[in-house]
């Protein structure tokens, strides 16, 4: 009897076990599909669709609402799949559903020419480095009114401020420089931003909103916990 017993509580145990895990891999697919439909909403609502690739979009928005600790409904995008000559950097306030900014932005001189396809967390790589960043303050520094970026990312993007990766303004970074040289100049690994561009979007965005990086690189979007 007491044999019996133990069967039924083990298949009674292996039953819960399995509905319980049945049941999780079900919310796991609703919240995807409320991720989805929440995404392709907001990506018609303000009607990036010829502006922004909608699985850069996706990417983004997923991450984005993985975040907690940021402080503003603003999602700043940086599309390394496009080259330097066009608007890759979108400041997107999905709280009020509208395109706040959008810029050239210059990537790190060993990363590529006109367009980035390499990229790289290690000090003196002058490489830019993909993934989620929060927001810190803003600094005077060498290249002027800047903003400090936090890497989110373990062993992707974490170095950044020991790389000092910061969102700067630059000359190199100006469109008319890519109208001479059929790209933009190139930074240490930053972000750098058209001087007349440089105050409004980094007093948009600084003070603990996030910033995306993106490109279609394997190796991030299999390593990546935030769009995993």
């Amino acid at each position: 009897m007491f044999k019996l017993f133990i069967i039924f509580i083990s298949i009674l145990f292996n039953t819960n076990n399995q509905t319980s895990v049945c049941k999780n891999d079900v919310d796991n697919k609703s919240d995807e599909i409320a991720s989805f439909t929440n995404a392709e909403k907001l990506y018609t609502t303000m009607n990036l669709k010829n502006r922004i690739s909608f699985d850069a979009f996706l990417y983004a928005f997923n991450g984005f609402s993985k975040i907690d600790n940021k402080s503003k409904e603003i999602l700043t995008l940086i599309d390394f799949t496009k080259p330097s000559t066009e608007e890759r950097l979108f400041v997107l306030d999905l709280k009020d559903e509208k395109v706040l900014y959008s810029s050239v932005v210059s990537h790190g001189r060993n990363s590529g020419e006109n367009y980035a396809t390499s990229f790289s967390n290690q000090l003196g790589s002058y490489k830019s480095s993909l993934g989620f960043y929060l927001t810190e303050n803003t600094y005077q520094g060498k290249n002027g009114y800047s903003l400090i970026l936090e890497g989110l990312e373990k062993n992707i993007n974490d170095k950044a401020k020991d790389r000092a990766i910061v969102m700067h303004g630059a000359p190199y970074a100006n469109p008319s420089v890519a109208k001479k040289g059929g790209r933009l100049g190139r930074s240490l690994g930053c972000p750098a931003l058209p001087q007349n561009m440089t105050y409004p979007i980094i007093d948009a965005i600084k003070n603990g909103s996030v910033v995306f990086i993106y490109a279609e690189n394997k190796e991030y979007l299999e390593k990546s916990s935030f769009i995993s």
